[in-house]
């Protein structure tokens, strides 16, 4: 019995534990959460008409030339020597030139750190648009202004340049084209 007494205790004290940080802890914030906080507690997600077309926080492939191009995405990871990678790179960029880029910017080349970032680089954004100035017959400048519209960031404290939501430039410019233009007064 002496033996059995140690692990009882251990036994005890995992329930507690369990109890505390899953009980406790967690329902509360998940009950809370929908309140305080409704749209990250959905996942952030983007409706249009009130079908949902994806999330603020992933990024998903694109293949219409009439909408900006996010990262590529969905590759297996290669280290920075490796000669696949330098391929996929090289294959990228003569994709990009073919469209009239002469230097794309690196985030259309290569891969986030998590295969899905739903944001592009200003710099990259920009290069896109003479493509949709063409294939939409927008103006470059109302283009830019919708780019302005879109971007986000630096937050707070981080040190990074401002950066563009891809699927939320995208549903701009479906919104912009279905929507009468202003007119100039």
């Amino acid at each position: 019995m002496n033996g059995l007494r140690p692990w009882l205790a251990g036994l005890r004290l995992t329930l507690v534990l369990w109890l505390l940080s899953v009980v406790v802890a967690s329902l509360p914030l998940l009950t809370l959460a929908p309140l305080l906080a409704p749209a990250q507690a959905e996942g952030s997600l983007l409706r249009r008409d009130g079908v949902v077309v994806g999330s603020r926080l992933i990024g998903q492939p694109v293949r219409s030339a009439r909408y900006l191009q996010g990262r590529p995405g969905l590759h297996p990871h290669r280290a920075p020597a490796d000669p696949e990678l330098a391929a996929r790179v090289a294959a990228a960029a003569a994709l990009w030139q073919q469209q009239g880029m002469v230097a794309p910017a690196p985030d259309l080349l290569l891969d986030s750190g998590s295969g899905v970032d739903p944001h592009l680089s200003l710099a990259a954004a920009r290069q896109q648009l003479p493509r949709l100035a063409r294939e939409r017959g927008l103006p470059p400048d109302v283009l830019e202004r919708l780019l302005r519209q879109a971007q986000a960031g630096p937050w707070r404290l981080q040190a990074i340049e401002p950066v563009v939501n891809v699927l939320v430039f995208n549903l701009a410019l479906d919104q912009f084209e279905r929507a009468d233009p202003p007119r100039a007064f």
